[in-house]
């Protein structure tokens, strides 16, 4: 449980970090995506092809925290998360990510008025095996909101968005103590539960055992992650919020550490996919974090982390995050922490590159330069380079409607929040005035159609052009055309 240590507490009435620290949700999500990753610094799938579709625009959906979003093998994306009230079950579908926003939403259970139950619904995450779906959340009592155990509600139903579903089942662990945030998964023929749990010393520890059914452990549980390092104690000493990616042999479980409010951030244990899970030997924990608030990106205390793939099966991270650091009042009545997603990245080595929560509006893209194959656009807040080896914030840029003129972009670094690529003389800067100096028209790429081309709307015919390593604003003569394009990649 996420409660100060010197505290001393008689049987369940304890308190929790989430009313005391005035911070959001500390409730948690597990997924697991499988499949081969990439080795190098560019998505795990190769960049999808430009699509019709409707594009993705953070945040997808408003005020849903703890977000859980899961591709079918129907099709459909199913969406769910912690709503505001902490009152309900709720679901949503969508053909697409970027449907989901407007889609309907369905309400698929809702908590009594009194007793068991009554109390706080947190975290709510939908699975589906051995012919069922499954929904794992936290819940507590009418008379103690905070007294939170785990429960699982099915179905057989096709459709869960309109099904009607079996009454929930308690899941026991081992200790009849503040617990939340269940998930399973199956590896190597084994279902497994992970969940956060009140440990000695700690505020909350991640715990794993195998199961003999949706509800029922098989094993004694392992204990296979604690905050000990700074960056997990933040105000509190807290792990929780895994979510399960396997990739590249391993498999990796990030989960979120620290109070809920900006300290808010993810790290991430490993393990052999050969190895035995239920060894707490098995599991090595990164001794940093892995995604953490952006003061350039303008968002704070990302975090309880569900994984999926986007429409062209790439690797994307899903998460919550707020717009500005400091919420008034109690932040676990904020209602605004935001379900985000943005593509997941593999370094090298094949371990994931998260980056930086990358911000409101559409996805960023990466800028590979098409005279130069395998170098990046990137910046360093004031100017703007190439290289082969970015940094994966350091080369994303969003690009945005213009100001100057109908159908113009400005581009965006994804660190400098309000402030464009601007023109100056035949140099390029990063600044923050909006106006026709920031603006280009996008056209297609002077060497290659499938590329893009930018054209100053203040200089007609010049365009970026990348010269020496060094972005500037030239005219694109024939020997030009390559330094003038660039492939663009979410």
């Amino acid at each position: 449980m996420n409660v100060p240590l010197n505290r001393q507490f008689s049987g369940d009435r304890q308190f929790s970090r989430r009313l005391f620290l005035g911070s959001g949700t500390a409730a948690a999500a597990i997924a697991i995506v499988t499949g081969t990753g990439a080795g190098t610094l560019v998505a795990a799938a190769a960049a999808a092809a430009r699509s019709d579709s409707a594009p993705v625009i953070n945040p997808i959906v408003p005020q849903r925290a703890d977000p859980w979003l899961m591709k079918h093998t129907d099709g459909k994306y199913y969406f769910t998360g912690s709503v505001p009230e902490y009152d309900r079950i709720i679901l949503r579908s969508s053909s697409t990510i970027a449907g989901l926003g407007s889609s309907a939403e369905a309400v698929v259970w809702t908590r009594p008025a009194t007793g068991t139950m009554g109390g706080y619904i947190w975290a709510p995450e939908l699975h589906h095996f051995d012919g069922k779906w499954h929904i794992y959340f936290a819940a507590g009592d009418s008379d103690d909101v905070f007294r939170v155990r785990i429960y699982v509600i099915s179905t057989a139903a096709a459709d869960p968005t309109t099904a009607v579903w079996e009454p929930p089942v308690r899941v026991y662990t081992h200790a009849d103590t503040f617990s939340l945030d269940a998930t399973t998964f199956e590896h190597a023929g084994t279902r497994y539960l992970i969940w956060a749990q009140s440990d000695t010393g700690v505020n909350s520890s991640l715990f794993i055992a195998s199961m003999s059914s949706p509800s029922t452990l098989a094993s004694a549980p392992v204990r296979i992650a604690v905050p000990t390092l700074e960056w997990e104690t933040r105000g509190y000493k807290v792990n929780e919020g895994a979510a399960v990616i396997r990739r590249n042999g391993r498999i990796f479980v990030t989960f979120s550490a620290s109070a809920t409010d900006a300290n808010y951030c993810m790290g991430l244990l490993t393990a052999d996919e050969n190895a035995d899970l239920l060894n707490a030997a098995s599991w090595t924990k990164t001794p940093t974090p892995v995604f953490v608030t952006s003061e350039g990106s303008k968002q704070y205390g990302p975090g309880h982390n569900s994984f999926t793939v986007d429409e062209a099966g790439n690797d994307v991270l899903v998460y919550h995050a707020r717009s500005y650091r400091n919420p008034i009042g109690n932040p676990l009545f904020d209602p605004n922490r935001h379900a985000r997603v943005q593509r997941l990245y593999w370094k090298a080595d094949g371990i994931p590159d998260f980056g930086v929560p990358v911000g409101d509006g559409e996805l960023p893209v990466r800028m590979q330069s098409a005279a130069a194959p395998g170098s990046y656009l990137v910046h360093d807040g004031t100017t703007v380079t190439a290289s082969s080896a970015p940094t994966l914030a350091a080369s994303q840029f969003r690009l945005a409607p213009g100001y100057a003129k109908k159908n113009s972009v400005v581009i965006e670094p994804i660190l400098t929040k309000g402030r464009y690529l601007r023109i100056q003389g035949s140099t390029v800067a990063i600044a923050s005035t909006e106006g026709s100096s920031s603006a280009f028209i996008r056209r297609a790429g002077l060497s290659d159609p499938a590329g893009a081309s930018f054209e100053s709307v203040d200089l007609p015919g010049s365009y970026l052009v990348l010269r020496q390593g060094i972005l500037t604003l030239a005219k694109a003569g024939k020997s030009d055309r390559a330094a003038a394009t660039f492939l663009l990649s979410s």
